[in-house]
């Protein structure tokens, strides 16, 4: 009998809905307290999970959940930064 690989679940801080890793980009707070996107899922730092949708990031802004998972006051510059990195859809 094989085993049935299990698939990491994540919630986007944005919408609150429960999906699959590898369908969410993460959000890092580095070391240096900068907030990057990774789309690598592997930077060191505090991560937090969001769609890949500017209305998930316009949601977290609005409910400052990204502030609260970091524990950290985020200025607008950096969520308008983050905005122009997420990922535009064709």
């Amino acid at each position: 009998m094989q085993k049935v690989k299990k698939i990491p679940q994540r919630q986007c801080v944005g919408c609150r809905t429960m999906k699959d890793k590898k369908a969410l980009i993460r959000v890092v707070r580095t070391p240096e307290g900068q907030i990057v996107l990774d789309a690598t899922g592997k930077k060191s730092g505090r991560g937090a999970y969001l769609c890949p949708d500017v209305a998930c990031l316009k949601k977290a802004r609005k409910s400052r959940a990204l502030e609260r998972a970091f524990a950290l006051e985020i200025p607008g510059e950096v969520y308008d930064a983050l905005e122009g990195q997420m990922p535009r859809e064709v």
